[in-house]
């Protein structure tokens, strides 16, 4: 491992290769040619003796080293623009947040509302953590049944799992309901192998209710879309406020939802700090 030679140039570089995982697109963000990013990152490795990135299939993936590594670029990044902000009187770092699109929708909007200049990154859970991990976000929010090991994870609220459907469907008569009442049903759900998908799939074939699907949708507002079309009753989050026309009643034997925050362990940005704190504060 020769550290001699490790730059911050290389350093920055490496972080644009790993937010994109892609050396064209990062190569046209630096304004470089392709060969030459290919070089500079591979030169990194060599100094640090250890392999940042791997290919899985047609993709590029980040090594765990490559994750520290992209991770350590920027909050280096962010610590020498702090200190010039601080230096020359000019704004600090803008915040930035990583989550989903039903996050944003129904759970983090005051949140966003009430930090001016947040950047936003949308992505599902396994981007939402790898941002956070590769220093991309400052925070992330998301839907965890696993707490990861390597990151932070601050509990924010839990949700239970409702069934949606129009008012005069046969099950809105009743207050609330059991898995076993959605026997026979044709739901709308989200397409696998989401994790809303697989943990539903799961529970109806604990508890053997027959079930058939009335149609693949990606993302709560198109699941409600087509169970306010009557096409079928749709289970969501319970963060998930209800379309007029709509009604909703909770699934007891379902397990509540559980959304938390993650950042890195032992981050003492205030963006960060402060950030964390806006979600909390404003949570429906």
């Amino acid at each position: 491992m020769d550290l001699d030679r490790v730059s911050t140039d290389a350093l920055a570089a490496f972080a644009v290769f790993a937010e994109h995982r892609n050396f064209t697109r990062a190569a046209a963000e630096l304004a470089v040619a392709q060969p030459s990013l290919h070089a500079k990152v591979r030169r990194l490795q060599a100094s640090l003796g250890r392999p940042l990135y791997a290919r899985r299939g047609r993709e590029l993936v980040l090594t765990p080293e490559g994750e520290r590594v992209a991770r350590f670029a920027r909050e280096l990044d962010a610590r020498v623009g702090g200190f010039l902000a601080e230096l020359t009187g000019s704004p600090a770092r803008r915040p930035v947040l990583a989550a989903g699109e039903g996050a944003y929708l129904y759970l983090l909007g005051e949140a966003v509302r009430a930090v001016p200049g947040l950047r936003l990154l949308n992505g599902d859970r396994a981007r939402t953590l790898a941002a956070v991990r590769t220093g991309r976000a400052d925070v992330g929010v998301a839907v965890l049944d696993v707490l990861p090991a390597d990151l932070e994870a601050v509990p924010l609220a839990r949700y239970p799992q409702v069934l949606v459907m129009p008012a005069d469907h046969p099950l809105a008569a009743r207050a609330t309901l059991e898995l076993a009442d959605l026997a026979g049903e044709a739901l709308v759900v989200p397409p696998p192998p989401g994790p809303h998908r697989v943990a539903l799939e799961r529970a109806l074939r604990a508890t053997d209710v027959p079930w058939t699907v009335a149609v693949e949708a990606a993302g709560w507002p198109l699941m409600l879309h087509f169970a306010a079309l009557g096409v079928g009753p749709a289970v969501v989050n319970g963060c998930v406020r209800t379309p007029p026309g709509l009604v909703r009643r909770e699934i007891t034997d379902l397990p509540p939802v559980p959304y938390y925050a993650v950042r890195v362990p032992g981050r003492t940005d205030p963006a960060c700090a402060e950030l964390l704190a806006a979600i909390r504060a404003h949570l429906p």
